[in-house]
């Protein structure tokens, strides 16, 4: 094997040159050193405690449990009075990264990404005002939040940019521990069988995935519609078209980064497939590719079309995808919660 830049050339169009595959490193290297290590602490205590709920059982790690790839390992999240939502939880690891937030893009940084579940009635069910109150009671945050963004200050209130803060502090320390894959592209060749060479070959060329998942993070950072909009059934969803409100974007949802992919299924944005091998085998058959359209049904993406792959090829594109997840290690939650 060879370094990337005497690889195959990747599939490309006129219109479509897609980043070049890379190291996790690559990635972390753009992140801040810069981090401040109590916001960090105080996010991670949040991020744990059921109080942000207004039932005060269900935290932000109920639906991004360390020990399930910062995803819930279920088709659809349950939330508050155990509703389920209509979407599979996205897996928050590598969210640093990200430009947009959630399968349709409502939120645009972080920061409001962390505040919204709290709002969410199917969610944690609460208002935020209330949430706040509550944490103002609880003398540790309150203290905690002074020292921190208030200078000490003793009439100092919490409030929802700081919560925000403290929760994207934390939730941009969840970044992959370098794979298989990344070892490999940073000269260590021995990471990869053949199989799994093979399996990359066929990522970045046959198999087509590289137009939608490339760069480091295995993310365009875009919205396509895969076909799984359900339009004009009982679970219809919309997608970016529910944020936007524009026609061209109906059907469509974010790209997820497949790093750690090995812990977050199931897959897709409603959890459909229970496996990787059900989705490759999807794809494989171009999805509802060639369908009649009903009126106002939104087109598939252009970059989706059978793919024509052997049983053979399937598995040594699947063996290859395994590669890109780090082995798990078990993350211990803050013992104590502020009283």
């Amino acid at each position: 094997m060879q370094p990337i830049n005497h690889w195959p050339k990747a599939l490309q169009s006129d219109d479509l040159k897609p980043l070049e595959l890379t190291s996790i490193q690559q990635l972390k290297a753009s992140v801040s050193s810069e981090a401040n290590a109590q916001k960090i602490a105080l996010g991670k205590q949040l991020f744990f405690d059921p109080r942000l709920s207004q039932s005060n059982q269900i935290a932000c790690a109920s639906c991004h449990d360390p020990q399930q790839g910062w995803a819930d390992g279920k088709r659809r999240a349950f939330g508050h009075d155990r509703q389920q939502g209509k979407r599979n939880s996205m897996s928050l690891m590598n969210a640093a990264f990200s430009e947009r937030f959630f399968w349709d893009g409502r939120a645009i940084s972080l920061e409001q990404q962390a505040l919204m579940p709290i709002q969410d009635p199917v969610e944690m069910h609460a208002k935020l005002d209330e949430t706040l109150g509550k944490l103002n009671q609880i003398t540790g945050y309150r203290q905690t939040f002074a020292d921190i963004y208030a200078n000490k200050q003793a009439d100092y209130q919490i409030s929802s940019e700081h919560l925000g803060d403290a929760l994207a502090s934390f939730e941009r320390t969840l970044v992959s521990k370098p794979s298989r894959f990344d070892r490999f592209v940073e000269g260590d060749y021995q990471q990869l069988n053949q199989q799994e060479i093979h399996g990359l070959h066929l990522f970045r060329t046959k198999a087509r995935c590289i137009q939608c998942h490339q760069g480091a993070l295995f993310s365009d950072n875009r919205f396509h519609n895969t076909g799984l909009s359900y339009f004009g059934r009982k679970y219809q969803d919309l997608g970016l078209y529910d944020t936007t409100g524009k026609e061209a974007d109906k059907g469509k949802f974010k790209t997820p980064s497949l790093r750690e992919l090995k812990h977050t299924g199931p897959y897709m944005h409603n959890g459909l497939f229970p496996t990787l091998s059900g989705v490759l085998r999807m794809y494989n058959g171009g999805i509802t590719y060639g369908k009649k359209l009903k009126p106002g049904e939104p087109a598939l993406s252009p970059l989706i079309q059978p793919l024509h792959l052997t049983e053979k090829e399937l598995q040594d594109l699947e063996a290859f995808l395994l590669t890109l997840s780090s082995k798990t290690s078990r993350y211990v939650a803050p013992p104590d919660l502020p009283n």
